[in-house]
């Protein structure tokens, strides 16, 4: 057994010890938990042997409450990217066992399965919601909540419901952050990569960046800034799209951390070398930004530390509702980290 998993096993095994010890993603390891049939027999059989190994029970603390009323909760999530949700789901999954909750994951991909998801689960079955980007902003969804009293938390929302209590950081700030970094190097035609227009934290990158754009006074190439949608294959799309600009870049800013790895894999395709010939950087600080080389310059995004805070401040509104009183709205806002690594440098010299 690896050192990670010992100490996890001497304090209580955690879903990223099981994830370390069978080699298998933490999504993987929910997946079992949670008694899926999508999961192929062999991998089931690797997750189980290491549960057993480290005896992880992610109910033994809610049994021993004897005589307390159980609290069952339910998180939703539809993001694309790998890397975000296997942090979202270690915090999610880790503060649910040490706040002895039941925790059901599901994924909505769609408004029929949202709808599903609804008429299935949350209709007396849950007693809170955890949502995760972009389903936090969906209309759909804030639809369905309007018509119940359910507690709920929003991870990284930026247009919540009035009851809604939310956990986010400051995207436009930390957009800003960036961007004056690639300034400061001198950088002055600089791509950026939207995200998924149906998340409104995009919105807030992108104003983020034009911010300091102005104050540094430069303009905003409307050429420049193209489509993504947090995913790798459209940072692929958006980096050729940069790249056979007659005056391509010197400097790509993508907003998350799949699609800057994207970008420097069009850019080595293109005998490009990172940073000498073109900076990339991204945002979350996921997996990938350690995966790919050069190291990514990102913005750390406490993902893992984010979905931890709504489950806690999600069974503080249900207990509230239970004892008769009004649940509050609360919105705690994170601290980001600009994350400087290999990626990024002077703009090459003409």
């Amino acid at each position: 057994m690896n050192q990670k998993s010992q100490r996890g096993h001497q304090g209580g095994a955690t879903i990223a010890d099981v994830a370390c010890e069978s080699g298998f993603s933490p999504m993987t390891v929910s997946r079992v938990i949670n008694g899926e049939k999508n999961v192929k027999d062999s991998t089931r059989e690797a997750v189980l042997a290491a549960l057993k190994k480290l005896q992880y029970s992610p109910n033994l603390a809610a049994r021993s409450l004897a005589g307390a009323e159980p609290i069952r909760i339910v998180m939703l999530y539809g993001n694309p990217s790998f890397a975000y949700l296997s942090r979202l789901l270690v915090g999610t999954l880790e503060q649910a066992r040490k706040s002895h909750v039941q925790l059901i994951i599901e994924q909505c991909d769609s408004e029929k399965g949202i709808r599903d998801v609804f008429n299935d689960l949350v209709e007396g079955a849950v007693d809170g919601i955890v949502l995760s980007a972009p389903l936090s902003d969906s209309a759909t969804v804030q639809e369905l909540l309007e018509k119940t009293d359910i507690p709920c938390v929003a991870v990284n929302s930026w247009s919540p419901l009035d009851k809604m209590s939310v956990v986010h950081i400051d995207d436009v700030e930390a957009a800003a952050t960036m961007t004056r970094h690639l300034t400061s190097l001198g950088h002055k035609r600089i791509g950026f990569v939207k995200g998924n227009p149906e998340h409104n934290a995009s919105l807030q990158r992108l104003k983020g960046f034009e911010v300091a754009m102005a104050e540094a006074g430069l303009p905003v190439d409307p050429a420049l800034v193209v489509d993504g949608l947090f995913t790798y294959r459209s940072g692929l799309q958006a980096a050729e799209q940069l790249l056979d600009l007659p005056d391509p870049p010197s400097a790509i800013f993508a907003s998350n951390d799949d699609m800057a790895a994207a970008v420097i894999t069009v850019a080595h395709r293109r005998h490009l070398d990172v940073p000498r010939d073109l900076t990339v950087c991204g945002f979350d600080d996921t997996d990938f930004a350690l995966s790919i080389w050069p190291e990514l310059t990102t913005i750390h995004q406490p993902i893992a530390e984010m979905s931890r805070a709504a489950v806690e401040i999600l069974v503080e509104r249900i207990r509230e509702k239970r004892s008769g009183r009004k649940p509050k709205r609360e919105q705690r806002l994170l601290d980001f980290t600009f994350v400087r690594r290999e990626s990024d440098g002077a703009p090459p010299s003409k």
